[in-house]
């Protein structure tokens, strides 16, 4: 079996048939079919040794004849040419005779073809059906071997030009053929001379036939030598690459040499030709060994440019044409994507059954640092290793690819690049991509999520359109999954893909569609984009998706008859969102009536406008709904202009019918309080102006409703909800400003224009419904003012500015007023402000005494009824303020009975309440840029009579910076976890933010750039205040004359501004590098202050000089809140500095420390206390041992703290008598167990060996002192003091809790530097437990005492057992 096997290879090949030079004939034609050879040679040697041993020659095309078997042929003919007298001259002369023989090219021919049987053997069962050529077989002589091989040698050059002969033999192939599996070679060194002196000498083809016969030729004591040969060879002719790789890839080579060759290939792998690269890798990639794979594919990752492989789009064009032009039957080999699809193919084959190749890799590519280093090839090597079965390939590439997105160094270019110029190529790999993007769209880190969808579009874009509906079922599915962020993006790309590819994205209407069925699990703006992309694909200019019109229309009407709150308002936002889509403005068709909609369109439009309008008028709420949902389309959308005239009119004319009143003489009616005109801003008299009815409308909305019988042709007057007023007038506010370009002269009246109020100020003889319609009053009226604000405050005029700022005082003023009401009004629900959420039930607050601290955020001064005067009065709101910042100074013994005594007395947090406000606008934060302003009152002879000022104080800039930072919280804040914990809120995050998530991110981003120069202003401001303040009182805080209620205010004002910058700078989009120029320019404000003139500086330049500009902020820090936020800006601003991070961390470090030695004191005098302050503390400690980076600083903590506690005075049993003694210990000892607790705590994030080390032995120490020292304090203490001895043995137990997982963690890692400490700790815990246990008995309370058995837990206290069942879990779910 294997002999046949070997013969098998030499094979005539009949592939090589097409090229036959029809000018060459063979010399044997036109002679006999069957003749022997004997008759033209009857005296030769050769002829009659053969014919004697069994084969007889055959002329002309017959083959030759055997009549005996192989073996027998050749042993017969080796016995006569011994036994011959004349051996061994006999050798020479049958070689002579052969030599005779062979000159004719057809009996050489016959000689290089197989034999056939004799006629007279056929029947013989002992010939095989195959034989060998007459060459082979003597061939197989050794005697004649070499001898041989010199004549197929000489006789090789005669037919080297000739190629293809006209029966499509090659003799030069069939020539080498003889040579291959023979059963041993007499002189191999001299074979292997010869075929590569051949080599040398021989055209291409032939030389590309003997380099891949040479392993089936020669012996493996020959391969080295012939290897070293070949390797000098490719160095000289790339051409042969392929063959001469082929021929070493079977080649038995040493380790050393293999290495030698591959480093000589891996050399001339930019130079080989496309169409041998797949042949070059597969060399480099199988010939890697198993012990360094991670160098070889580091340097073909470097060397390997696929992006080169791809022609430009217009070569790509002009050859696709020539390649139709040419002729069909002749193969083209200059496709780059096919030889792309090979080399990835090679690789994904090293990959699959190599894991160390997968893993090299992966480290090659996680190894690159740099965005501009990345290539083509790691992203289709990343779709390889996910694509390939084995775990560890697809989740390491799954990793790889989320890190590399989340630094930015894989970046959107890239993947656009790589579809381009491989969309064929990674067609083969879009499960991988499909399942990547999933990934990456449904992950926590908000920096990978939009690769995930730039892998989507361009998914849909590149790919056929069976992908293109896996692309859109899987964001639908995306859309459907209830998780707010992945729904958020999936329906942004299937809006994109509508926008850009209607066509495509109409033939997947239906699949789109489908998320009507989950509109419950959706927020309104996910509704309001759902419904925006489905109505663009249904109503666009193009309606590619007009089978779902009817659809459209049925699910609207059916949503807007329903009398739950929640469906109508899905059909409300719907709606309006189909009038945006359909009334949209285009080009002007024939017949349309005057505007740029056909007739039916037109109708339409006006149809559904006016079901909406009837159907949301039975519910205020449904009302204000479609009021705000319609202004944000005017405010997003060009509508047609008749359809923007028609809303236009009938807003104003019922604006004005609704709420408007011409003042009288009087204003009488059936009113709950006396009425009186409040806050006129303009100069003209009362009478014959106009007002807002608010109080005529509430005491209206009040009154039950029954309903009356109007007489006989009178029309029933229709009824009007307060609750409208402000929605109302923003859309009449951007009806106008469509309408006009912006210009808001016709409604300006309303800016200044007073109110019908009555007075607000005192509400403690009031009833419970009373109180309940003033603090109405109050949302309705703030309200009011923030739509005003949102209206003008874009106006340029200095009078109208004026009126914006003392609008934002009247703001302020009437929050402290509200906050007094809601204090004497608990229970109250107010009335609902933002429509597109959920109804005012919803978001009542958990509290009615909410944090104090928004206390800051109300003031004014006090108005009287005819507001004719307006300032920025600081009474009421430094009240707030003040009782806000005494309410932390505090000892914590007596923190809640004066925070109740002060909120009883100062009001309510409003912080609780926010989403009970109107929204403003991101564009009325350009109010902090106003300056002094003023104005000159005239007297009727038109002379100077009176110079009114008016400016942002600080209450009202408090006010805009609150505003500010909720925004930037919102719109830039990367995690929950990194937020600042400042106005925390139980409601929906969302509620309140409806405009401005019509934004993106880098929107907020420009618009924080733009005020910058303001903020820093404002800092600035706050700085010199605190340094003014500090010089005239030699630097005492607390000096006798400081107003401290001022000066509370601007401490909150420059905390506020130092957030802002911290949340500013620390958005995520300023890693990306699409976002560098944008980072350069908020930098270059800051970096301006303090170096004005210095231009065109690197990024590194500027994130050193806004370093140093913060830093000079650090003197006159009035809190250690604010030095907190200080410390984090500067941290931020360190990230960006490039080289310089030593020294950063070195000035960062200095600074905390010096805030920690700094002693905090209140401007009342008392030092600063609470839980915030104590967060505070314990953030900046983190960061001077994050950032310092030394062990020693927290080894000294905790060893001073150890020889704080033995300084305490131990406790005797006259001690329990002395109340003020007793009780003095026992805070100092709650003190210092609250500082261990803290620096126990500490381990969780710095679980280093030196600081595990300082833990267990101060841990032990300090336990030691208080068991002899705190713990008799105890036992005489608990009776007077049961409350704060309960307290301070349940922070001691959180941190033994955590020595003990110490001790668990010590003995696990089998580390005997830490487990020395371990046995006199559990000593110490021990006796710590049963010391408890008898100061309760010694109490009569040992029913109290109950022990129980700690779980193992390791140093962030996650339990061991139930986190590695987790693992099994998610494991098995996978």
């Amino acid at each position: 079996m294997m002999r046949k096997k070997k013969r098998s290879s030499i094979t005539v090949d009949d592939d090589s048939t097409l090229d036959v030079p029809k000018s060459k004939k063979t010399k044997s034609s036109g002679r006999p079919t069957k003749s022997s050879a004997q008759d033209l040679h009857p005296d030769s040697v050769f002829v009659q040794f053969l014919k004697e041993s069994g084969v007889t020659l055959r002329a002309g095309s017959t083959a030759n004849e055997i009549a005996v078997d192989q073996v027998i042929f050749q042993k017969r003919l080796q016995q006569r040419l011994r036994k011959n007298p004349r051996f061994p001259n006999i050798i020479q002369e049958f070689i002579s005779a052969l030599e005779t023989y062979i000159e004719d090219p057809e009996r050489f021919r016959n000689c290089l073809l197989p034999c056939v049987p004799s006629s007279s053997s056929q029947q013989d069962t002992n010939s095989g059906s195959y034989q060998e050529s007459l060459v082979r077989l003597l061939l197989g002589i050794e005697m004649l071997q070499t001898l041989i091989i010199n004549i197929l040698f000489e006789k090789l050059p005669e037919f080297m030009f000739e190629g293809v002969r006209e029966d499509g033999l090659n003799v030069p192939r069939l020539i080498i053929n003889q040579l291959k599996w023979l059963d041993r070679i007499v002189d191999g060194k001299d074979l292997s001379s010869k075929l590569m002196q051949m080599v040398s000498v021989a055209p291409v083809e032939i030389q590309r036939d003997i380099i891949t016969s040479l392993p089936e030729i020669l012996e493996d004591s020959q391969h080295g030598d012939t290897a070293k040969e070949l390797n000098g060879l490719l160095q000289q002719n790339t051409q042969l690459a392929v063959p001469i790789l082929d021929a070493l890839s079977s080649l038995n080579l040493s380790s050393a040499l293999l290495s030698e060759v591959r480093e000589a290939v891996m050399g001339t792998l930019s130079a080989v030709q496309l169409e041998d690269l797949p042949v070059v890798v597969k060399f480099i990639l199988h010939s890697i060994s198993a012990s360094g794979p991670n160098e070889v594919v580091c340097d073909l990752r470097k060397k390997l440019e696929l992006e080169q492989c791809v022609l430009p789009a217009v070569l790509q064009a002009s050859q696709s044409r020539m390649k139709s032009k040419a002729v069909s039957g002749v193969p083209s080999c200059s496709n780059g994507q096919d030889s792309v699809a090979l080399v990835l193919d090679v690789i994904k084959s090293a990959i699959r059954f190599q894991k160390t190749i997968s893993e090299a890799w992966l480290k090659a590519i996680e190894n690159v640092d740099e965005s501009d280093d990345h290539k083509v090839v790691d992203l289709l090597v990343l779709f390889i290793l996910h694509s390939t079965n084995a775990n560890h390939s697809r989740r390491g590439a799954e990793r790889v690819l989320k890190v590399k997105v989340r630094k930015g160094l894989i970046q959107e270019s890239l993947l656009q690049k790589t579809f381009k110029g491989h969309a064929q190529v990674m067609r083969g790999y879009f499960p991988s991509i499909l399942a990547l993007a999933q990934g990456l769209l449904r992950s926590s880190d908000c920096c990978v999520v939009p690769f995930g969808g730039h892998m989507y579009k361009q998914a849909f874009t590149g790919f056929d359109s069976y992908c293109q509906q896996e692309v859109v079922g899987s964001l639908v599915t995306h859309a459907c999954s209830g998780v707010s962020g992945e729904v958020d993006m999936a329906l942004e790309l299937l809006y994109e893909l509508v926008s850009q590819r209607p066509a495509e994205m109409s033939q997947f209407t239906v699949f789109v569609k489908g998320i009507l069925d989950y509109m419950d699990n959706l927020t309104s703006q996910q509704i309001r984009r759902l419904f925006h992309l489905l109505s663009h694909l249904a109503f666009g200019q193009e309606q590619h998706g007009g089978h779902i019109q009817d659809d459209m229309h049925i699910v609207i009407r059916k949503q807007l008859s329903s009398m739950v709150p929640k469906y109508k308002r899905i059909g409300i936002i719907g709606a309006v969102m189909m009038v945006g889509s359909m009334g949209a403005c285009r080009n002007k068709p024939e017949g349309s009536q005057g505007g740029t909609l056909p007739k039916e369109t037109h109708r339409q439009v006006m149809a559904l406008l006016e079901l909406v309008r009837s159907c949301s008028e039975s519910s205020p709420e449904a009302a204000a709904l479609y009021y705000d949902e319609l202004a944000n389309l005017l405010q997003t959308c060009k509508l047609d202009l008749l359809v923007q005239a028609w809303i236009g009119k009938s807003v104003l004319e019922d604006f004005q019918e609704d709420f408007v009143v011409d003042l009288g003489p009087d204003i009488s009616g059936p009113f709950v309080f006396p009425a009186s005109v409040m806050y006129n801003l303009d100069d003209d008299e009362s009478q014959g102006g106009i007002a807002i009815n608010l109080l005529p409308l509430m005491t209206q909305d009040q009154q039950p409703k029954t309903d009356t019988t109007q007489p006989a042709g009178v029309k029933k007057e229709r009824r009007v909800s307060p609750l409208c007023l402000s929605p109302f007038f923003r859309l009449l506010r951007l009806c106008e400003e469509v309408q006009h370009q912006g210009d808001l002269e016709e409604i300006d009246a309303l800016l200044g224009c007073p109110l019908i109020l009555t007075d607000m100020e005192k509400v403690e003889s009031l009833s419970k419904a009373e109180r309940e319609f003033l603090c109405s009053l109050l949302f309705y009226t703030i309200n009011w003012f923030r739509e005003v604000v949102n209206a003008f405050c874009k106006l340029n005029d200095p009078e109208m500015k004026m009126k914006v700022v003392t609008r934002i005082q009247n703001i302020t003023y009437l929050q402290s007023l509200l906050q007094t009401c809601l204090a004497a009004t608990p229970g109250y629900t107010p009335p609902q402000a933002n429509f597109d959420g959920e109804s005012a039930e919803g978001m009542i607050p958990s509290s009615s005494i909410a944090l104090p601290k928004k206390g800051k955020d109300s003031s004014g001064r006090k108005r009287k009824a005819s507001a004719s005067k307006n300032s920025s009065g600081d009474k009421s709101q430094l009240k707030g303020a003040a009782d806000a910042e005494d309410s932390q100074q505090d000892h914590p013994e007596k923190e809640s009975e004066k925070e109740k005594e002060k909120d009883a007395k100062s009001g309510v947090s409003l912080s609780s309440y926010w989403p009970f406000f109107r929204e403003l606008d991101v564009e009325a934060l350009s109010v902090l840029q106003c300056g002094l302003l003023s104005r000159t009152l005239l007297d009727t002879e038109l002379h100077s009579k009176l110079k009114e000022e008016v400016q942002l104080g600080p209450a009202e800039l408090l006010f805009m910076l609150e505003d500010m930072w909720r925004k930037l919280d919102f719109s830039l804040a990367s995690a929950p976890a990194k937020k600042a914990p400042f106005l925390k809120s139980k409601t929906d995050r969302a509620v309140g933010f409806a405009h401005l998530q019509q934004k993106n991110a880098k929107e907020i981003a420009t618009c924080c750039m733009e005020l910058l120069p303001t903020l820093c202003t404002h800092l600035e401001n706050c700085h010199n205040h605190f340094q003014t303040l500090l010089s005239e009182h030699q630097g005492v805080v607390d000096a006798p004359g400081v107003d401290v209620k001022e000066q509370q205010l601007m401490c909150s004002a420059y905390q506020l501004l130092l957030q802002v910058l911290h949340t500013t700078f620390s958005w995520a989009g300023f890693s990306g590098p699409e976002h560098r120029a944008l980072l350069k320019s908020a930098l270059g404000v800051l970096a301006g202050r303090l170096k004005e003139d210095e231009t065109d500086l690197t990024l590194d330049q500027l994130s050193r000089h806004a370093f140093e500009y913060l830093q000079n902020f650090r003197s006159t820090v009035p809190s250690l809140n604010t030095a907190l936020c200080l410390t984090q800006l500067l941290i931020v601003l360190s990230q960006y500095g490039g080289s310089n991070h030593r020294t950063y961390r070195e000035q960062i470090t200095s600074l905390t420390r010096h805030f920690l030695c700094q002693e905090w004191v209140t401007a009342s005098g008392e030092k600063e206390r609470g839980n915030k302050y104590n967060d505070a503390l314990q953030t900046l400690l983190r960061y001077v041992v994050t950032i310092s980076g030394s062990q020693l600083y927290y080894k000294s903590m905790m060893a001073e703290l150890e020889r704080a506690v033995r300084k305490i005075p131990p406790s005797k049993q006259m001690d329990s008598q002395e109340v003020c003694v007793c009780f003095e210990k026992l805070l100092t000892w709650n003190l210092a167990v609250r500082d261990f607790h803290i620096l126990i705590n500490l381990v969780k994030m710095f679980d280093s060996r030196p600081v595990l080390t300082v833990c267990l032995k101060y841990g032990r120490l300090f336990l030691e002192s208080f068991l002899k020292l705190g713990m008799p304090l105890l036992d005489y203490s608990f009776k007077k003091h049961k409350e704060d001895v309960q307290s301070l043995l349940k922070t001691f137990q959180l941190s033994t809790r955590q020595l003990h997982y110490m001790c668990g963690h010590s003995k696990i890692r089998q580390d005997t530097g830490l487990t020395n400490h371990v046995p006199a700790l559990k000593k110490s815990l021990e006796q710590f437990v049963y010391r408890v246990k008898a100061m309760l008995t010694l109490n009569h309370c040992q029913e109290a005492f109950w022990l129980g058995n700690l779980k193992n837990r390791d140093l962030k206290a996650v339990d061991e057992e139930e986190e590695e069942s987790s693992q099994l879990q998610s494991e098995e779910e996978v």
